[in-house]
Order: structure tokens, then C-alpha cells, then sequence
């Protein structure tokens, strides 16, 4: 497996170049523990790539983050497909706590000039996934995250539902916006 140590992290993803994305909730707190949040995090992908503006080769969504490995294809009218993800799971993630979580929602208060809350964390990590050495490594270190240590959230990796881990170790997924890493290297 490739060493992506010395890999250089960007801020901002280019059109038709796959990334190991990495985008966290304000202040590590642990809202994705919620499977609708992360149901949530699923539809806004499904419908980015049903537009066919972002393929996801893999992913796993944690109590805090989410790492996936991506390719942003088009525009979403003047933005990137990456910050309408941010937007839109925020937005809904947002409305649901003034909803049904009020005191919870207060964590995510923000001074910011644009908005009053914030969901994720600013900038989003990046890297460059170049060949398909640093993809496979990403992968699997995507797939192992919730047997991590700190996590230890299932035994073997397809085990857990809210990753892409059973669609390359069983060959079928409940989740139906994949494309396979191998149809792009």
C-alpha cells in the first residue's frame, strides 16, 4: 500500500480529479450518531450524483466525521458539488434540531457574517487520490475506521451499514449511488 503521508492536502477540489475527502462536525461532537443525519448525508449524495454532478467510490460516516473517496464531475450552477453537499446536509441537519433538539442546536451557534449556525467544520481536508495505489489505501482505511480502537463499532468492516465496506467485500450494497473505484483506474 502507498505511504500518502508526504500527499499534499487541498482546500478546494477541481472538476474530473478524484479526492479522500474528510469533512468533520463543529467541534468533533458526536451529532452523526443519529441514523437520520445519516440518512441525511446519503440523500444529498444520491441526488448529487443522480445529477450526475459527483461520483462516490467510497465512504464511511462516523459519529463525528465522514471520510469518502470522490470525483466532483460538474458544476452545481456557480458551485462546487462538495460545498452544496456542506450546504444542503447542514440545512437539513440544521432544521431538524431547531425542530426536535433546541438545546443541542446551541452548539452550533456561530458569528459568522453568512450564516447563524455551523454544521461542519471549516475547511474540509482534501488529497489527491493520483493512482490507484493511494485509492486502495484509502479505502481500506476508510473501511477499517469503525473497527478503530476509539470507535470499535462493529467487528469486520461490512458489518457496518454506514459504509461502502459490504459493496466491495460482498459485491452488493443497500446503497445505489456507487461507482466502483476499478471503472475509474
Amino acid at each position: 500500500m502507498a505511504d500518502c503521508s508526504n500527499t499534499k492536502r487541498y482546500s478546494r477540489l477541481e472538476l474530473n480529479e478524484v479526492y479522500f475527502w474528510t469533512d468533520t462536525i463543529k467541534d468533533w461532537k458526536h451529532l452523526l450518531k443519529q441514523d437520520k443525519y445519516k440518512v441525511i448525508i446519503l440523500q444529498t449524495w444520491r441526488e448529487l450524483v443522480k445529477r450526475e454532478l459527483i461520483k462516490v467510490y467510497a465512504f464511511v460516516i462516523m459519529p463525528n466525521h465522514l471520510h469518502v473517496v470522490w470525483e466532483m464531475i460538474e458544476l452545481n450552477g456557480k458551485e462546487m458539488p462538495y460545498a452544496s453537499f456542506n450546504k444542503a446536509t447542514s440545512h437539513e441537519i440544521i432544521k431538524d434540531l431547531k425542530a426536535n433538539h433546541p438545546k443541542v442546536l446551541s452548539a452550533f451557534k456561530v458569528e459568522d457574517k453568512e450564516r447563524s449556525f455551523r454544521v461542519w467544520q471549516r475547511d474540509p481536508m482534501g488529497i489527491l487520490m493520483d493512482g490507484v495505489n493511494k485509492v486502495e489505501q484509502k479505502i481500506d482505511y476508510i473501511h477499517l475506521n469503525p473497527l478503530q480502537e476509539r470507535w470499535s463499532i462493529v467487528k469486520y468492516p461490512e458489518d457496518y451499514h454506514w459504509s461502502s465496506s459490504a459493496f466491495y467485500e460482498k459485491g452488493g450494497s443497500t446503497f445505489d449511488f456507487f461507482t466502483h473505484y476499478k471503472d475509474r483506474f
